[in-house]
């Protein structure tokens, strides 16, 4: 089983949402269709990066270490230099 560790921006409201799944594509409708949790006061949402993983394990640190406030910041940074641009961030590339 694939897992997805992915980063959610919405550009009507400038905020963004870090999280791993193994079905990217439900979870994602789920956060712009279904609900009434946090994720549907900020819709639309739009996938701006993710990556993939063989293993539970290593979605959930990756999850982790991008919720760290420096990483907040650096998703931050590259939405203002890449998105826009681009219509996705590289979190490899300064």
């Amino acid at each position: 089983m694939n897992f997805t560790v992915y980063i959610l921006y919405s550009v009507k409201h400038n905020e963004i949402y870090i999280g791993f799944t193994s079905h990217l594509i439900n979870r994602f409708k789920s956060h712009n269709e279904l609900g009434d949790g946090w994720t549907a006061k900020f819709r639309p949402w739009k996938i701006i990066y993710c990556k993939y993983f063989n293993e539970k394990k290593e979605p959930m640190v990756r999850e982790k270490y991008l919720k760290q406030y420096r990483q907040r910041l650096n998703i931050r940074e590259k939405i203002t230099r890449q998105f826009f641009e681009l219509g996705f961030i590289d979190l490899l590339k300064t």
